[in-house]
């Protein structure tokens, strides 16, 4: 299908997500129309490279639309940004394979970063053996990626300084094993769930390395630094779950009264200046994020090298952007009643999935 307007969040599209929202998180998977939607829209592929068959989007335009996303639902903004984040890997592929893998009916890449497997060298490629936990997405994937530890005759390969070799892998769904294990309070419809691999050979091709130096697509996107592009893109998650509880805030604080101003809480001067104390202190955070964003894109687009400094500035800002949202849904929760403490109301599971998507680790204060 063609990419050209899959970088903008309908107004449709993000009432046909919110309208499934509840009945997903109660089946603990996202509906299939949500599901649907990821496929129709192209979302899953929007960072793989056009010559694999993907969209190849500007990062900007990606981390816009996950955060448009999680606002509409966090277990699905969560879904697409892991999901679309795997298929990043796509430009350190070799050509061929990258283009095969894309072109799955329905394709779709999970996986896990944490280097909790083996990899042993077996001929003309490996033998994997391990179990990976928190695959967002995981019973629609059709590749895992994954991070194994590299052994040779049963021995561990050692780097230069010493320490255990780490390749990354990407593995078809039929060679995994999922192993339900998601049990959160929160996200509970993005169903991350563990996967184990026992002995299972793959061949080299399908190992890669995630660095600038070995991509194998030409565009920026594979030049632009690992760890910045995953701070933006999950700061950018928990900014539009934390945007939404505002708004749904906000309409509980309207329905309630003070029990000893006798006002609606609205109308009493200390609380309504808290609620914009909030809402401005997050829009400034915010709008300084998606500034260190936009320029150290142009930086990398423009030919350069993000610095030391430069992804410094996108983790900082990132994480700034996330401790606002930590205060302004904390702050705000204590006026919005029991009725936002009942589990099938909307604001108690934008609330859960708030505080279940900010515990990623990357995200600690």
């Amino acid at each position: 299908m063609p990419h050209a307007a899959i970088d903008t969040l309908s107004a449709r599209d993000a009432r046909r997500i919110a309208r499934h929202a509840q009945a997903a998180d109660a089946a603990r998977f996202l509906h299939p129309a949500q599901q649907a939607l990821l496929h129709q829209r192209g979302w899953l592929t929007m960072l793989a490279p056009r010559g694999a068959g993907g969209a190849e989007l500007p990062l900007p335009q990606v981390v816009r639309l996950e955060e448009a996303v999680a606002a509409a639902d966090g277990s699905m903004g969560w879904v697409l940004t892991l999901c679309a984040g795997a298929g990043w890997f796509a430009g350190f592929l070799a050509p061929e394979l990258a283009r095969a893998i894309i072109g799955t009916p329905r394709v779709c890449l999970g996986g896990s970063g944490a280097a909790t497997g083996h990899a042993e060298e077996e001929g003309d490629g490996y033998r994997i053996t391990g179990g990976w936990d928190y695959a967002s997405g995981a019973p629609m994937a059709t590749h895992f990626t994954l991070n194994a530890r590299l052994r040779r005759d049963g021995q561990p390969l050692l780097d230069a300084n010493g320490q255990p070799r780490i390749r990354a892998f990407l593995v078809p769904a039929a060679l995994v094993q999922l192993v339900p294990s998601w049990n959160s309070i929160g996200m509970r419809a993005s169903a991350s769930h563990s996967y184990r691999i026992d002995g299972a050979w793959l061949a080299k091709e399908y190992g890669f390395t995630i660095d600038p130096s070995a991509a194998t697509a030409d565009g920026p996107l594979y030049r632009y630094p690992f760890y910045s592009l995953a701070y933006a893109t999950l700061a950018a998650n928990v900014a539009g779950m934390a945007s939404h509880f505002m708004q749904l805030a906000e309409e509980c604080m309207r329905h309630r009264r003070h029990a000893r101003a006798g006002l609606p809480l609205l109308e009493v001067p200390a609380v309504a200046a808290m609620l914009q104390g909030r809402k401005d202190a997050f829009a400034g955070a915010r709008a300084r994020f998606y500034a260190v964003l936009d320029d150290s894109w142009a930086q990398v687009d423009g030919g350069a090298v993000l610095d030391a400094e430069g992804m410094q500035a996108v983790q900082d800002s990132s994480l700034a952007l996330v401790a606002v949202a930590r205060s302004a849904v904390d702050g705000l929760y204590p006026y919005c009643g029991l009725y936002a403490a009942r589990e099938d109301s909307a604001i108690n599971r934008v609330w859960r999935d708030f505080h279940t998507a900010s515990q990623h680790a990357l995200l600690l204060p």
